[in-house]
């Protein structure tokens, strides 16, 4: 697949964390089959699919007043009786428990900055408490919701937030989360999409490390502290790579050369999603086997892994959002940040004087450098993109999770200019970057921008030096977020950088407004623009 040389390990990673990978499977695995139960009763089904609300997602966030199998017992009793309201029993047995403040309004005389840093009371939820009839799952420290229908925290999301906790000087708030998701590492043994027993298949790009590596800059001893969760993260998204033959994918690994190994995303259900049940069943309907449907509910859930849920950037044919195939790619983003994670551990072992495990993660990240470089590097676009490892062929598609290997500085010097001269002819419009290139009506498609794409961008363009580039976009971006909230008197969650008269749109469900990583993003370009004058 990759044409390059191989290379013989002394010894072989899972040996180095001392059977971390078959603890942490057994771990994931079990609280992957418990997540499932609920969401296979036919109340649950029904409720869906009847369309009693109409976003998916408030349903399975309800508080049950009852065990769910004697919910499903007395509703199946109940249900063919005359004059059965399903409506009514929803009511009766399930509320919202969420802790969203009520009748909160801005205060207008705030600036945007001003604003954000009040908002962080608002988001702020945690520590929680146990309670079976829920689906929360429970964080023993405080922490920031991204807002809006988002009432839980988010993997991802929550690096970004953190950026602006540390720029707002919220140390305290920024420690506690980082603890939350070493807690999700250590109990659940790995970190879910977001805190809800339905995202208990998935996780998101593993933005993990990076958070330790951003609040060690402030408190050295966070590396020593959370380095264990690390080499648990690891463990789990190279879960089974020792055993797969070349080209073979398994669950998140995929083995690219007798010692190189890639990431794809990766959801270990076949069915709907609950949270989007009625959706995926509807986008599904058309398929004529159950095979087929099954196939497609992976990969709309292995997209949703990915953040980016949805994009034509997974679609195996244009405009069909059908053909989402997120399984069958090795996506930049994800490997870049796998990249990461590699150079980091074999940087720390380093330091504690681990000489064989830090070469074997160097060599790892070296294997994996040269693959993003040679197997995501599309010359004829000048572009970094996808690889479809199926069928051994480049991605077409253009998005902003080309910019990640200048994030992490794997780009060399020549790709990077060409990536900063496709930024800024192609993807710069008035007011940011869009996600693709492509308008499909999906809400990471143009004509959207999303703050953690600016911010890797612009972040990517200075490992560069490309620094009015960079301050080109922040300020563009910034003009927008400042446009918006004088005009509603909000961050919110995505926004339309193509026509910045108009609000964002597409995707499953409105814009949502609050909002944790455009906060953050925001807070975060001040202090570069400052730092970059």
């Amino acid at each position: 697949m990759n044409g390059l040389p191989m290379r013989k390990f002394r010894f072989f990673l899972p040996l180095v964390l001392g059977g971390l990978l078959l603890t942490q499977c057994r771990e994931a695995q079990q609280t992957e089959i418990a997540a499932e139960s609920f969401y296979q009763t036919e109340l649950f089904k029904d409720v869906q699919m009847r369309g009693i609300f109409e976003d998916s997602k408030t349903f399975v966030d309800l508080r049950r007043d009852r065990s769910f199998q004697d919910l499903e017992r007395l509703y199946l009793e109940e249900r063919d009786k005359s004059g059965f309201d399903l409506q009514a029993f929803v009511e009766e047995h399930f509320k919202d428990a969420s802790r969203q403040p009520s009748g909160f309004k801005t205060d207008t005389t705030r600036n945007m900055y001003e604003h954000i840093s009040g908002m962080w009371e608002i988001l702020r939820r945690g520590p929680d408490s146990v309670n079976a009839f829920s689906s929360r799952i429970p964080l023993p420290e405080e922490y920031i919701v991204p807002g809006g229908r988002f009432k839980e925290i988010y993997y991802w999301d929550s690096y970004f937030t953190m950026i602006g906790l540390m720029s707002d000087n919220r140390m305290d708030l920024a420690k506690a989360m980082l603890a939350n998701f070493g807690h999700l590492i250590d109990s659940l043994g790995f970190i879910p999409n977001g805190t809800r027993d339905y995202y208990l298949t998935r996780s998101q790009p593993p933005f993990f490390s990076s958070m330790v590596n951003l609040l060690a800059q402030e408190d050295s001893i966070i590396m020593d502290q959370y380095f264990p969760q690390i080499e648990k993260e690891y463990a789990y998204w190279m879960e089974g790579a020792s055993d797969l033959e070349l080209s073979e994918g398994g669950r998140r690994a995929i083995r690219t050369g007798e010692e190189s190994f890639m990431n794809r995303y990766w959801d270990s259900s076949e069915r709907p999603r609950p949270e989007s049940y009625r959706e995926d069943v509807l986008l599904a309907e058309n398929i004529p086997t159950e095979e087929g449907k099954a196939k497609l509910y992976a990969n709309l859930r292995a997209a949703a892994a990915s953040g980016w849920d949805f994009s034509s950037r997974w679609y195996a044919r244009e405009g069909e959002f059908a053909s989402t195939q997120t399984n069958e790619l090795i996506p930049v983003d994800l490997n870049s940040l796998m990249y990461f994670t590699e150079r980091l551990m074999s940087d720390h072992y380093a330091k504690k004087g681990n000489t064989e495990a830090s070469l074997e993660l160097q060599e790892r990240a070296n294997l994996r450098s040269e693959m993003v470089n040679k197997m995501l590097w599309n010359r004829t676009e000048g572009f970094y993109v996808d690889y479809n490892f199926v069928s051994n062929d480049r991605c077409r598609e253009l998005t902003l999770a080309g910019v990640f290997p200048l994030y992490f500085n794997i780009a060399k010097p020549e790709q990077a200019e060409e990536v900063k001269d496709r930024i800024m002819t192609d993807f710069l419009k008035p007011g940011g970057l869009v996600s693709t290139l492509r308008f499909t009506g999906q809400q990471w498609d143009a004509p959207n921008g999303w703050a953690p794409l600016q911010w890797v961008a612009v972040k990517g363009l200075l490992n560069y030096g490309y620094t009015e580039e960079a301050r080109e976009i922040m300020q563009r971006w910034l003009t927008l977020n400042e446009r918006v909230y004088k005009e509603t008197g909000k961050m919110m969650e995505k926004y339309n950088v193509q026509d910045i008269t108009l609000p964002s749109g597409g995707g499953e469900y409105p814009t949502q407004d609050g909002f944790g990583w455009s906060n953050g993003v925001a807070l975060g370009f001040r202090d570069l623009l400052k730092a970059t004058e």
